[in-house]
């Protein structure tokens, strides 16, 4: 598998990251045995960043990560945890906590569900709006000088607080969503990373299974699943993203390829400062998104899929109300 480096300051990565958020949370129930043995398949085919948060599952997510990486080299792969979200027993979400001691008392406890003595990649899920960012981010420079924690990445914030964070410890990464139906990133953030010499690590290159090529009315009416409360699965929105599906869908079979994997094929053609993450939680879907990396886009094959889908092409919003409100990246 091709390599790419995440940022001037970060580690080497393999083209393609494992995003394990849904084998825990948010999308309803998954298989253990089957995540595990797709963490173990990725492995095999060469992936060699996870990434996971303290808050998936509340705690579920990194413990079953610890459990399938047991046995395995530790430097063989490499972990990206988030954390800062705060929930309460029923799941329900009450806000983050960056403060410097609550930022060492989460990796803590993350080193223990990860059965690891150190994380590669740590960051705060979104910017704690009561926590100066110097704050926090002068906490996991701490971590690093200890040699818990390797390097600094940010999530979802806007150019204005990389730079700040920036100046005080090099980032190596934002993550953020990144797809062909999200592309707010191009506007302000992607510039500046690129100005700072950071790498992007891209979450939602298949829009949350909306991208696929798998998704469908019918399925969008699971109620634990969180994707029936997000405004693109929604209604005469869900209609319209979908028939934008079937117009890539013809797209990729004059490739010989699935939707999924010319979403993901996308994405990687958008620079090789760009990591997009997969969130297969089976086998078969791990396989399929491996596929993307056979499927090389030309320039004018990229401009005719710009074309056919610009960036305003989606129809409604990435996330809730609440939720957009807390994104620091939707103000550029």
């Amino acid at each position: 598998m091709e390599t790419r480096q995440l940022g001037r300051h970060g580690p080497t990565v393999n083209a393609i990251g494992l995003g394990c958020m849904g084998m825990s949370d948010f999308y309803g129930n998954a298989d253990r045995r089957e995540c595990i043995a797709t963490i173990h398949a990725a492995l095999d085919a060469g992936i060699n960043l996870f990434d996971t948060g303290d808050f998936y599952g509340m705690g579920h997510n990194e413990m079953l990560l610890g459990e399938a990486l047991a046995g395995r080299p530790r430097d063989g792969y490499l972990l990206s945890v988030k954390f800062g979200a705060q929930r309460d027993p029923g799941g329900n979400w009450l806000g983050y906590d960056a403060r410097p001691s609550a930022v060492k008392t989460a990796l803590a406890y993350t080193l223990k569900r990860l059965r690891t003595d150190y994380v590669d990649i740590y960051r705060p899920a979104r910017l704690d709006p009561s926590v100066p960012i110097e704050d926090t981010v002068g906490a996991i420079a701490d971590l690093v000088k200890t040699g818990y924690v390797r390097h600094l990445g940010l999530s979802e914030v806007g150019s204005a607080t990389l730079r700040r964070a920036h100046a005080v410890l090099p980032l190596c990464d934002l993550q953020i969503e990144y797809s062909l139906i999200a592309r707010g990133v191009e506007a302000s953030v992607l510039p500046a990373c690129r100005e700072l010499g950071m790498g992007i690590t891209a979450y939602g290159v298949l829009t949350r299974g909306l991208l696929s090529g798998h998704w469908s009315k019918e399925r969008s009416a699971n109620p634990s699943d969180f994707r029936t409360r997000t405004p693109r699965f929604q209604g005469a929105n869900l209609e319209r993203n979908l028939a934008l599906v079937e117009m890539l869908r013809q797209f990729a079979a004059a490739r010989g390829a699935s939707v999924a994997q010319l979403a993901i094929a996308w994405v990687l053609a958008r620079g090789q400062d760009i990591l997009p993450l997969v969130g297969a939680r089976s086998r078969l879907r791990l396989q399929e998104a491996l596929g993307a990396l056979d499927v090389r886009l030309a320039a004018d094959e990229l401009a005719a899929l710009e074309e056919a889908v610009p960036p305003d092409a989606a129809a409604g919003a990435r996330y809730d109300p609440d939720s957009m409100a807390a994104l620091d990246s939707e103000k550029g």
